[in-house]
C-alpha cells in the first residue's frame, strides 16, 4: 500500500517514449517531441518502449552525453512526471531547447522522478490510462510522492 493516499479518478496518464529518449528524460531531456498535440496536462507515468534505440541515434553527441553510464530499461514504466505544457516553437525561431525538433510538438515536461526499480508493463501510442494497480507499484517507490 502506498504511504499517501493517491487521488480517486482521473489524474494520471502513461506516455510511451521510445529508448534513448525516455532514459534522456530521466536525465533532464525535455520537451519529448510528437508528431501532434497533446490535450492531457497533468502527471504521467513514463514508459520506456520495447523497440530498439536506432544505433545511429545513440551515437548523437547529445544523446550519448546524457545516457552514458545509464541503462537503457525498455518495456517499463521508469519514472514519473508532470506535463505542463504542449507548443510548437514558431516558425523561423530557433528551437526552444537542444532537444526541441522543428515542426514537432513539444510536451514540457517538469518534476521528473525516476524509479528506483523499473515496473514492468505494456504501453500504447498516444495519452493512455494506467492501470491502479500500475499506479501503485510505480508511486509505491517514490514515498515523497505528492500528486
Amino acid at each position: 500500500m502506498s504511504a499517501v493516499p493517491l487521488p480517486e479518478g482521473d489524474w494520471i496518464r502513461g506516455i510511451t517514449v521510445r529508448q534513448p529518449w525516455a532514459t534522456c528524460i530521466l536525465a533532464g531531456k525535455s520537451p519529448e517531441n510528437r508528431p501532434r498535440p497533446w490535450s492531457w496536462r497533468g502527471w504521467v507515468l513514463l514508459h520506456a518502449g520495447k523497440a530498439k534505440p536506432e544505433p545511429a541515434v545513440l551515437r548523437e553527441p547529445l544523446v550519448a552525453r546524457t545516457i552514458r553510464n545509464r541503462e537503457l530499461t525498455s518495456g517499463a514504466v521508469i519514472g514519473v512526471a508532470r506535463l505542463v505544457d504542449c507548443h510548437q516553437d514558431p516558425d523561423g525561431s530557433p528551437p526552444c531547447t537542444p532537444w526541441a525538433q522543428p515542426g514537432a510538438w513539444h510536451l514540457v515536461l517538469r518534476d521528473v522522478q525516476e524509479l528506483p526499480l523499473p515496473v514492468p508493463a505494456d504501453g500504447q501510442l498516444g495519452p493512455w490510462k494506467p492501470t491502479p494497480d500500475l499506479v501503485e507499484q510505480a508511486l509505491q517507490q517514490l514515498p515523497g510522492f505528492r500528486p
